[in-house]
């Protein structure tokens, strides 16, 4: 036994410090102290290492179950997030109490909602490009409001439809300007608006298809409004259906401001049956690749597993 022991120790010890030069590379994130993170829900095994008489010994225990909802991480794609719809509503959540709670719980910051007012430029004022891009968050919160200058002269300001005037353009900045501030903004998030792709196209920019939530484009508002599931159906109709709200009547134009606060409601009012119904269409996923051999402390420490430049290092 007392060999047994010593082997075990020597084994721990060689162990350690290759550990130790992986992370010193960069290779291996750094251990996480006692009581720097919260327990993860679920079984956990925590294993405390002692030295008693040179003997490591090792103790595992399991953590109960907390009742409450896990959201996704911060980096979660928008896959996982849709995954994590059809779990709410697995569990239960699928009562009208139930839809609103569980949409808090999502990750609110990766939402936004944009909107955008042309003019007319070119011959004969035809065509549009961007006067104004409103950007608002999961609240509908302004997070960017501006005046956007045209690379080519303004031939029609549009005001009955747009609100925009030339007294607007004296503040206006460039396009370029504009767009690589917006562009930031949209980078990695779920962006909503209604018929986006005219708003995309103004920004001259494309964003992903499985990020993107177009509420002229989803059935079951139509449905909720009761209007028939595939009709092309305006902002201002399923507001005026579905949310009691009056848009788009002011004789100064549409505010982009409130169009994109519309859309973001409109949004919200289906955003878990959506998200579910985009999980059920998504492709399975490919299976699971070999368990990582880094997750078992025992074969973590065997020679095979680590990399040849590390063994020839004589560690």
């Amino acid at each position: 036994p007392q060999g047994c022991s010593k082997k075990k120790s020597r084994k721990h010890q060689r162990f350690m410090e290759r550990r130790a030069l992986l992370e010193q590379k960069g290779l291996l994130s750094p251990r996480r102290r006692l009581g720097s993170q919260a327990p993860v829900v679920g079984l956990e095994a925590r294993s405390t290492l002692t030295k008693a008489g040179g003997t490591v010994t090792s103790r595992c225990r399991k953590v109960p179950k907390s009742k409450q909802l896990v959201s996704p991480s911060p980096s979660a794609s928008p896959d996982s997030i849709a995954r994590h719809h059809s779990v709410l509503l697995s569990q239960g959540n699928s009562s009208s109490k139930g839809v609103r709670m569980s949409s808090p719980l999502l990750r609110p910051g990766k939402y936004v909602a944009v909107d955008c007012e042309m003019v007319g430029t070119g011959p004969q004022g035809r065509l549009s490009e961007l006067a104004r891009c409103s950007v608002v968050n999961y609240e509908g919160d302004v997070i960017y409001d501006k005046y956007v200058q045209p690379e080519l002269p303004i031939v029609d300001y549009r005001t009955r439809w747009s609100g925009i005037t030339k007294q607007h353009m004296k503040s206006a900045i460039p396009f370029k300007t504009a767009q690589a501030e917006i562009l930031k903004i949209l980078k990695d998030k779920i962006v909503v608006g209604h018929a986006i792709h005219n708003d995309f196209q103004a920004l001259k920019y494309f964003h992903p298809k499985d990020r993107t939530r177009d509420t002229s484009r989803i059935p079951m508002l139509n449905q909720r409004a009761g209007l028939p599931g595939k009709a092309n159906v305006s902002l201002k109709s399923l507001a005026r259906h579905l949310l009691q709200k009056k848009i788009q009547v002011s004789c100064k134009g549409h505010s982009s401001v409130e169009d994109a606060q519309t859309a973001m409601e409109l949004y919200r009012l289906v955003e878990v049956q959506w998200e579910t119904e985009l999980a059920r269409s998504l492709p399975p996923r490919p299976p699971s690749p070999v368990t990582d051999p880094t997750t078992d402390s025992n074969q973590y420490m065997d020679d095979q597993y680590w990399p040849t430049d590390l063994m020839a290092s004589g560690l």
